[in-house]
């Protein structure tokens, strides 16, 4: 199982995809609390050319709320991200962090079932497009 889960959206433009993204999170209840524009950091950090890349961290309260709740330390898992990148001139690929995978290791009494949950949103997100 990856780490990730992931969809190509083609023929679409990469900021229709981002505000479809956007969109497709407030309704699994998530916002988009941090946006970080990859290409733009490359370019005024590095002086590198970068393909349009965002990293967006979507964050469901309630669900960040209970997590915090069972484990203090949970934050550093938190937000989830969700990531948008030009891959071609006709391509964008969407994916986001599977917490299947990653929320695993963590050994916290019920983590699978929040974990399945948030999946399970995420990934009707991703799928949607």
């Amino acid at each position: 199982m990856n780490y990730y889960i992931s969809n190509i959206v083609r023929n679409t433009s990469f900021s229709e995809v981002e505000a479809r993204v956007s969109n497709l999170l407030k309704e699994q209840g998530f916002g988009v609390i941090t946006e970080i524009d990859v290409k733009t950091i490359f370019k005024n950090k590095l002086g590198v050319d970068f393909r349009p890349y965002k990293i967006l961290g979507a964050c469901h309260p309630a669900f960040a709320h209970e997590a915090l709740q069972s484990d203090d330390k949970i934050g550093v898992m938190l937000p989830c991200n969700v990531c948008i990148q030009q891959k071609n001139e006709t391509d964008i690929e969407v994916f986001a962090v599977n917490p299947l995978v990653v929320m695993k290791p963590l050994g916290v009494d019920g983590i699978e079932d929040f974990a399945m949950e948030i999946y399970k949103r995420l990934n009707q997100v991703i799928e949607s497009l």
